[in-house]
């Protein structure tokens, strides 16, 4: 029997992302986004939830996906995410061990017009220092582009 671990989402940056090189050199953007649903509550009324998403966009061969990502989007901004679920563990500098479940995105796509970008125009960059939440074990490394597929 087959597996497949897949998700699609439509909703918006609840912050601008924040790009981060790994120790290796690799590009990787983080960002969450927002999703809303209708369902009935406790009390049988119509109500809408709201889910948060944490994202990672990570750079692979020649997709500039996390640098995209970083320049082109906002605070927001609506955008398509299509990827795969993700659950990792780690210690953190104060000894204690972390879990988190995020979406690591092979594709990102932006669904508000042009004028909903930047509004000086230039595309914004804000490359920062690693943080201590390592990448994960299966981060795109160096890809030769001549193996992609397509």
């Amino acid at each position: 029997m087959s597996n497949l671990n897949k998700a699609l989402l439509i909703g918006r940056l609840t912050k601008d992302p924040e790009m981060r090189y790994t120790p290796s050199g690799t590009a990787v953007t983080n960002f969450s986004i927002a999703t809303n649903r209708w369902s009935t509550g406790p009390d049988g009324e119509k109500k809408e939830f709201t889910d948060y998403h944490n994202i990672v966009a990570y750079n692979a061969g020649k997709r500039n996906l996390a640098e995209v990502v970083a320049q082109y989007t906002r605070k927001g901004a609506l955008v398509y995410i299509e990827g795969r679920i993700q659950t990792r563990s780690w210690e953190g500098q104060d000894g204690q061990k972390r879990r988190t479940t995020e979406i690591i995105a092979n594709d990102v796509q932006f669904l508000d017009s042009r004028s909903g970008g930047p509004t000086d125009g230039t595309p914004r960059q804000r490359p920062a220092a690693s943080d201590d939440i390592p990448a994960p074990d299966d981060a795109p490394r160096d890809v030769d582009p001549d193996e992609i597929p397509f």
